[in-house]
């Protein structure tokens, strides 16, 4: 796939870009790692399109996204209701619309494992708020036992009938699974949220996180430096969190994060209407996108990550070790082997030095992520010094990757992706390279999982090869001139 890149260098102070003892690209991804401190509003909005644009795969991955978007769309009922409710409650139908689609793919019998129920997808507790009833009845379970009595005088057991009733709770009504009473109410309460946090952006994000969790992260907000007055959104809120300065934003993010992903479903909510619109517009361009985020390796299954999408089998075809050697210079090229300039080694058994290699966009995605990576480090005036990361594997065959027996091996015979081992990194370190990773990886410029206990499984999307690409050949033409003035000397 690919994906539209705005680099916007101007915007941004090239401040703590490493010195000459340092690789530091020209070529920069705008409002990322330390650069988003102070973030403009025009770079603001182009990280905010980016941020929803990422949310395809999200969305598509899932079996229920094309058949959601037909039922959804195609239904006169829910599209007369979504119309009536957004007259009422002044939400836009498109915003009810679209929550709907994400929360239920339009089915009204929904049933989450957690509780929620309904098109709406609604809770028990949120369900009283909004004035839905749900109404349980006791019932009893009348069941008849024999007992032993004991008897004097008597060899022989004697047993009495004993009758027992259990109660149980019996659902009568749950207003949350008709969605002419559901879809009303949900477009009432996010009207009322929005009046209570001053934003629909706010509101969107409180029906997921609830209005304890909004409170809490308006409050953190409030407190964040660099944020304007008056100009308080989700957007910002999330584009200002950094382990280096608003630690206590940041810390609040990633608990949320951890728990339900809630930060981003405002981000999600945009880009199910941005999708919707598309497929009233073009179902067959619907249906070929959501095509797009179907995984070549995993069958009947949703992908598990990004990776596993934009990798195809043709991708694949370094499936000998003759293949690898005869692609050098071509299609691989060997990884730039000085650690404390590069801020990455190679780390790899003394017999497979061949194995070095990887594509120019493999070897310039790493440069960069350790260029990023360092600078946060240094910014969080961290203890210590800035240990190189430790590349474990780039381009494999297909029988050495085999007997690795790790699900993401075969991934190497690509040439396109390689492995971090963060087994050593200190604590601080690692948690720059996670925020590195994530940061880029919202902007859907690479994709990573975890590959076994300590290990990272790391690549670029398609799109953005071209952008790493140049990294690296800036990178390899900095190592070559820095060889030619040593050998001058």
């Amino acid at each position: 796939m690919k994906f539209p890149y705005v680099f916007l260098l101007a915007l941004i102070p090239l401040v703590h870009a490493g010195g000459q003892s340092h690789f530091t690209p020209t070529n920069r991804v705008s409002g990322v790692g330390i650069s988003r401190d102070d973030i403009s509003e025009e770079l603001l909005d182009v990280r905010t399109e980016r941020m929803i644009e990422s949310q395809t795969f999200s969305i598509m991955r899932e079996s229920g996204a094309l058949p959601g978007a037909k039922r959804v769309t195609g239904n006169p009922k829910l599209q007369a209701l979504f119309r009536s409710a957004a007259a009422a409650s002044g939400m836009p139908a498109s915003v009810i619309e679209a929550i709907c689609y994400l929360e239920s793919w339009g089915d009204p019998t929904a049933q989450s494992a957690t509780g929620p129920k309904g098109i709406m997808q609604i809770s028990g507790a949120t369900a009283v708020s909004m004035g839905l009833k749900v109404t349980y009845a006791t019932r009893y379970k009348t069941t008849r036992d024999k007992v032993p009595v004991k008897a004097k005088g008597k060899r022989k057991p004697t047993y009495r009938t004993v009758t027992r009733k259990t109660p149980y709770n019996v659902l009568v009504r749950d207003d949350r699974m008709l969605p002419e009473r559901a879809i009303p109410a949900a477009a009432h309460y996010l009207a009322g949220m929005e009046r209570k946090f001053g934003g629909q952006d706010w509101a969107v994000f409180a029906y997921h996180c609830g209005q304890g969790c909004v409170g809490m992260m308006q409050e953190i907000t409030r407190r964040a430096r660099g944020i304007p007055a008056g100009k308080m959104t989700v957007a910002r809120m999330f584009f200002s969190h950094s382990p280096a300065w608003n630690r206590e934003l940041y810390d609040a993010i990633q608990q949320q994060m951890q728990r339900d992903y809630s930060p981003t479903y405002w981000f999600r909510i945009r880009r199910a209407e941005q999708l919707l619109a598309l497929y009233r517009r073009d179902p067959a361009e619907f249906a070929r996108l959501a095509q797009g985020y179907k995984s070549d390796f995993v069958t009947n299954a949703r992908a598990p990550h990004r990776l596993s999408v934009w990798l195809k089998k043709d991708d694949l075809v370094f499936r000998s070790g003759d293949d690898i050697r005869a692609a050098l210079g071509q299609k691989l090229v060997k990884a730039l082997r000085r650690p404390d300039y590069f801020g990455y080694t190679v780390n790899l058994p003394a017999d497979s030095d061949y194995l070095s290699e990887a594509s120019p966009s493999a070897i310039g995605t790493l440069a960069y992520i350790a260029f990023e990576t360092r600078r946060l480090y240094e910014e969080m005036g961290a203890k210590g010094p800035f240990r190189p990361l430790i590349v474990t594997a780039l381009v494999e065959p297909e029988d050495y990757a085999n007997q690795k027996g790790k699900p993401e091996a075969l991934a190497h015979c690509s040439g396109h992706v390689f492995d971090i081992d963060y087994s050593v990194l200190p604590p601080a370190e690692l948690e720059c390279l996670r925020f590195v990773l994530s940061d880029l990886g919202w902007e859907g410029y690479l994709g990573f999982v975890e590959d076994g206990m300590d290990s990272l499984h790391i690549g670029c999307s398609p799109g953005a090869r071209e952008f790493f690409t140049k990294v690296f050949q800036e990178a390899a033409g900095k190592a070559a001139g820095d060889i030619v003035e040593g050998e001058g000397k």
